[in-house]
């Protein structure tokens, strides 16, 4: 599963809920984040014409050094949602690899294994 445009998909609520509860982050630490992630405007350009800018309520920067470990921080517990599947996995952070081996009569339920399995990532 490719996740190199995820970033973009951050839910900020949601991260902020895992965060607290999943990472117990509280008080000062959890302010810090929220204003990190507060009134995050885009705007775009094409052919020399800019957009209005809008608020963004998900994503977070690719780019930034924050960025990337509140990706990981989202989505942390989809290591326990492979092994749950009992596919073998490399997840990195923006690309996340499961798969597993069968027995050449097997790979009917092998298919349907995986396919719950990223099924349940979606959801």
């Amino acid at each position: 599963m490719d996740l190199s445009a995820a970033f973009d998909t951050v839910d900020h609520q949601i991260l902020l809920t895992i965060l607290s509860k999943r990472f117990s982050m509280e008080f000062t630490t959890l302010s810090w984040f929220e204003s990190y992630l507060a009134d995050r405007t885009q705007s775009f350009t094409l052919a020399g014409r800019e957009t209005r800018s809008f608020l963004v309520e998900c994503s977070v920067h690719q780019g930034s050094v924050l960025g990337p470990r509140c990706f990981m921080s989202y989505t942390e517990d989809i290591v326990s949602l492979l092994d749950r599947h009992a596919v073998r996995s490399h997840i990195y952070a923006d690309d996340t690899q499961f798969h597993d081996s069968c027995q050449p009569g097997d790979t009917h339920s092998l298919r349907a294994r995986l396919s719950r399995c990223a099924d349940d990532v979606i959801t």
